[in-house]
């Protein structure tokens, strides 16, 4: 009996790290949980566009660091924040944003339309991905409603 229950531990303990890998969350929880992106939360909060991030989806989002927004020039991101400027905040975000699950085993170089209706360009080479010149530095971040890869740049539409 004791044999049969080892094994039955040992299967499990095989099985369950499987299960733990099951999002649980959405796209603007995961950022909303993680320091790193705060500018980007505060940005879609402000933008409103954060119930329509926790919406069904899919989406990839391709999410800027707060040192991404750092790089901005000076008071940028404040002006942007701005009620006054939330319509150009929400076309700039939504410029990181691609209405489809795509991970990062799928990604190939060419234009990519975006949820703000323009494109990107994407390109992948040397090992590497970028996304209209921001590298990217983090993929597959998974979540019940899509996926997020991490930028080091914000991308500006054209």
């Amino acid at each position: 009996m004791k044999k049969y229950l080892a094994l039955a531990a040992a299967a499990f303990a095989f099985v369950s790290p499987a299960l733990a890998e099951e999002p649980k969350q959405n796209v603007v929880e995961i950022a909303a949980g993680n320091k790193d992106f705060s500018t980007l939360v505060a940005a879609v909060k402000a933008a409103g566009l954060a119930e329509t991030l926790s919406g069904k989806g899919p989406f990839t989002v391709f999410a800027p660091t707060n040192d991404a927004f750092a790089k901005l020039p000076a008071g940028t991101v404040e002006s942007l924040l701005k009620p006054e400027n939330k319509e150009k905040l929400a076309g700039i975000l939504t410029y990181h944003v691609v209405a489809a699950k795509v991970m990062a085993a799928d990604v190939k170089s060419g234009k990519v339309k975006t949820v703000n209706g323009k494109e990107f360009e994407v390109k992948v080479a040397d090992g590497g991905v970028t996304v209209d010149g921001a590298k990217v530095v983090k993929t597959d971040i998974v979540g019940t409603n899509g996926v997020i890869h991490v930028i080091d740049s914000v991308i500006l539409p054209k």
